[in-house]
């Protein structure tokens, strides 16, 4: 496989700064939502990467209170998947179910969270019991919720109960305040919401990067693949951006729980508001790290272009990359969906990241995506991505080589609340079944649901060519080749 050259000149000249906005009726959704509970405290920054104290919140009880962050908890349980497996261990029981009140959702950034002097220090991890499961799940996420969490004083959220109603848990880590308020009228898909929570608890424009939106869309309260999208408001775009929690089902759960969103507003982001315990040695390290990124990414992994969908053409080229649900590991169309593409169509000339000082940047954005189908047809929108699990899961494992259809397919799920691989491996699943005659759009198994022929038709025609020795390994055409 020969090195990808990187010309600037085909770089799609698009303006990110336009795109559709949905501000309309927020004066009317503020004023329809009512305090449940509120509360103050005393905002605190981390020393040494802990504020030494969690957050736990119940939707049911409306209780709000701090517990402290033991020494044993940071020996044993570092980072924030180990604070989230901890809480989660004291909160349930062995008979919990994922849809028990119970069962907890805990969000922690860990103790490195928003050093600027490192890349990925934006993430968060969110753990639940599973729907998918019924036992714990992790799923890793940036974006800003996490980092303005711990500025605003907190090393986890812990998220308990359900509630009878829609609400809204909004932290102000500038003011002191913890709030839980009824939501009525707020809007479903995550898109929309985030982009009006976000100017709603701002104070002023220069507000609006110190807020952050945990929010799921219709798809979570109807399916068992839910996920969260974690929002970082672009600068430079002047709009709502979002990362995910994907995997298991955590989107189902908080809508189960009945939370329509989560709200920080954190102070304004400095590169020592972490205080590390040697911050001159991690300022040192970090030139270095951040040198080497930016000199070597261009010739190895391609982050800062195009994000972690270069490793398309990688797995294309070592027939690794699932293609007609997993039955081939190759296609001649990849190159509609691979780099050479991607860097292209991705805007090249803003930065891209998550969190503040990351330089592997691997956030890419596909501006100005006129929607073809759906709700928001004719609306002009940014997609994050795609990630490399979309384009191969949305994209290959599916039969779909058209990449603006693969973007739209990306931000429906994304403003829907589902997960994208789980979604694409679904999908697939049930084109092969079409496929093979297993299912079929008067088989009493789809419940009268019907997909469409064409693509279907398409699958059926390669598979009914293609000798059996091929179906797992490299597309026909290919294998000839060997």
């Amino acid at each position: 496989m020969s090195q990808l050259v990187f010309d600037p000149s085909k770089v799609m000249n698009i303006d990110y700064t336009k795109r559709t906005e949905y501000l309309d009726g927020l004066e009317a959704i503020k004023a329809a939502h009512k305090v449940l509970k509120e509360i103050t405290y005393t905002p605190s920054l981390p020393d040494k990467g802990y504020t030494n104290r969690t957050l736990y919140v119940n939707v049911d009880t409306l209780e709000i209170k701090e517990k402290p962050v033991t020494q044993t908890m940071k020996d044993v349980f570092i980072g924030g998947r180990g604070f989230g497996l901890y809480h989660l261990w004291n909160a349930v029981k062995p008979t919990t179910r994922w849809n028990d009140p119970e069962n907890e959702i805990i969000i922690s950034p860990g103790p490195v969270s928003g050093m600027t002097q490192y890349a990925g220090t934006g993430k968060s991890l969110v753990v639940s019991l599973s729907p998918q499961t019924d036992i714990p799940i992790d799923s890793n996420v940036g974006g800003f919720y996490g980092p303005l969490l711990k500025f605003s004083g907190f090393d986890a959220l812990e998220l308990q109960g359900k509630s009878d109603k829609d609400v809204i848990l909004f932290i102000d880590g500038q003011k002191g305040i913890i709030r839980i308020e009824e939501a009525p009228t707020d809007p479903v898909d995550s898109h929309v919401l985030a982009e009006i929570l976000t100017h709603m608890y701002a104070e002023n424009e220069a507000d609006l990067p110190n807020i952050s939106v945990v929010s799921t869309g219709a798809a979570a309260e109807h399916s068992l693949i839910g996920m969260l999208n974690f929002s970082f408001y672009d600068r430079r775009r002047k709009c709502v951006r979002f990362k995910q929690a994907g995997r298991g089902g955590i989107g189902t759960v908080f809508r189960n729980k009945r939370i329509r969103a989560l709200v920080v507003r954190g102070p304004k982001v400095a590169g020592d508001l972490n205080h590390p315990v040697d911050p001159e040695t991690i300022a040192k390290t970090g030139v270095k790290y951040h040198k080497e990124i930016r000199e070597n990414d261009g010739t190895q992994c391609m982050m800062r272009r195009n994000g972690t969908a270069h490793i398309v053409e990688i797995m294309d080229a070592y027939d690794l990359l699932p293609v007609h649900n997993f039955q081939y590991g190759s296609h001649p169309d990849v190159h509609k969906i691979d780099s050479s593409y991607w860097q292209q169509r991705c805007t090249q000339h803003t930065v891209d990241g998550c969190w503040y000082g990351c330089s592997m940047a691997c956030a890419k954005g596909a501006d100005g995506l006129v929607l073809k189908t759906g709700p928001y047809k004719g609306d002009m929108v940014t997609v994050d991505g795609p990630e490399y699990e979309n384009a191969a899961g949305l994209g290959s494992n599916c039969g779909v080589f058209d990449p603006d259809y693969l973007l739209e397919l990306n931000f429906y799920c994304d403003t829907y609340g589902i997960c994208t691989i789980t979604y694409g491996t679904l999908t697939a699943f049930v084109m092969e079944c079409y496929q093979r005659g297993i299912l079929n759009n008067t088989s009493s198994r789809t419940a009268g649901a019907i997909l469409s022929s064409s693509t279907t038709s398409a699958w059926r025609t390669r598979a009914s060519s293609t000798p059996s020795t091929c179906r797992r390994n490299r597309w026909p055409s290919r294998a000839a080749t060997r």
